[in-house]
């Protein structure tokens, strides 16, 4: 009998994703140190290798870091997401040229398969590389294995060591075990601190003292999972290549306000509006979401202002995500928990119990079929028109006619891929 061929994986993760996002559009950032901010410019999300030896950690609240960012000439950025979607999507895109076998893991993360490739995978792997860099200027790196955890091992190491010109195989490794031991436990993917804290208890520091436990040890203190990450660093693959996108447990919308609120009707817009994005993003996976939460809180940091935090959540009717319900509930939610006198900062809507739409369970007091198709005719059209015409250009009067409530981001790069107004110019003087 024919011995099938080993499988072989490969992690592409892209290098400071959001930083290098910045630095493609303009060259002047090369070898300077960037941040990117949260939402309303509150702490550091993103940080480029140079801001990262400046000492800047991740999270700090950016007001804090203001006197450091001028002193090293630290490039401040707002969080352009709409410029990073769209660069995630030419970096995915122009990897699947080079195979079909391609799971994205995250927004700047991919698994690829390359055993049914004829070159070597390494070659494969630092023409996507160099491919990548050509058409995007996103730099990345990629580590092959044959099990996906051993390619992320090898994904850490070609970025860790830029003598092997970010692309690194385990498979071509003549001493595993040497790189093994140089990963600490806490930094294996399925680990993470807290079975990192628990197996140091028991004197295993590295990948590679874990790989040599025995499997039903490991099943009794960390369940199937650890059993699954044992195996795949021995080399057994256990997590396939998952190529449908998976059904979200949960979709949340929330933002830190630029300043304190106290009045109800604009916290009942805001919170529309969150319940609108939510929506949004429930029917762009094809699903729909039979829990609704809504959250509020002060500002914790003021502890010379009263302090209040209260959530609470709505059970939908039956699954929706019609706009106009989910607001309907989170209006009704907001008069709960709502209590005059205080100060808010910060308001979120979360939405759960999330099931794609074809082949989901109907319910007893069901629209009709007509009134779906028809409210889905809806949704779809004013979907259409603000992918078209930008975000909010229609929306429900709930949500308010202004646009005082537009999150604060004082340094926010052109979207220069998606906006015709923003593209970038070239001039040849």
């Amino acid at each position: 009998m024919t011995k099938p061929p080993a499988t072989i994986f490969a992690l592409l993760d892209c290098n400071n994703f959001y930083a290098s996002c910045e630095r493609a559009f303009n060259p002047k950032l090369r070898k300077r140190p960037i941040v990117v901010l949260s939402n309303n410019d509150g702490c550091v999300i993103a940080r480029s290798a140079e801001a990262k030896a400046l000492g800047i950690p991740m999270g700090a609240p950016a007001f804090k870091f203001q006197p450091l960012f001028r002193k090293h000439g630290v490039a401040v950025f707002s969080s352009n997401f709409a410029l990073y979607g769209d660069m995630s999507r030419r970096v995915m895109d122009t990897a699947a040229r080079f195979t079909p076998d391609m799971e994205i893991y995250s927004i700047d993360e991919a698994f690829l398969r390359l055993d049914r490739m004829h070159d070597r995978p390494l070659d494969v792997a630092r023409r996507i590389r160099a491919t990548i860099q050509q058409w995007t200027g996103i730099p990345v790196s990629i580590g092959i294995g044959p099990t996906k955890t051993l390619a992320k091992v090898a994904n850490r190491v070609a970025k860790k060591h830029p003598e092997h010109g970010g692309a690194f195989s385990l498979e071509d490794h003549p001493d595993r075990d040497r790189i093994l031991t140089d990963i600490e436990i806490e930094d294996v993917w399925g680990i993470g601190r807290q079975y990192g804290k628990k197996l140091r208890e028991f004197g295993i520091r590295n990948a590679l003292q874990f790989s040599r436990l025995d499997k039903d040890w490991v099943r009794k203190r960390m369940t199937v999972n650890g059993m699954h990450t044992l195996l795949e660093l021995q080399g057994v693959p256990c997590l396939p290549l998952e190529q449908t996108v998976a059904t979200p447990k949960s979709i949340v919308c929330s933002r830190t306000f630029a300043g304190s609120l106290t009045d109800k009707d604009k916290l009942a817009e805001i919170i529309s509006g969150y319940a609108a994005r939510t929506g949004e993003r429930l029917r762009a996976q094809g699903c729909v979401a039979g829990h609704l939460q809504v959250f509020m809180l002060t500002d914790r940091f003021r502890l010379d202002r009263p302090q209040y935090s209260n959530a609470a959540v709505s059970s939908l009717v039956a699954p929706t995500s019609r706009t106009p319900d989910l607001i309907r509930a989170a209006r009704k939610v907001l008069d709960q928990i709502f209590k005059p006198g205080y100060e808010y900062r910060k308001a979120g809507v979360m939405l759960f119990g999330i099931e794609k739409e074809q082949g989901r369970r109907l319910h007893l007091f069901e629209p009709s079929p007509e009134e779906r198709a028809r409210s889905k005719a809806v949704m779809e059209t004013m979907d259409r028109i603000n992918a078209k015409w930008g975000a909010m250009t229609m929306r429900l009067g709930a949500e308010g006619t202004g646009k005082r409530w537009v999150m604060r981001q004082a340094h926010l790069s052109p979207r220069y891929t998606t906006n015709w107004r923003e593209l970038p110019v070239v001039r040849l003087d």
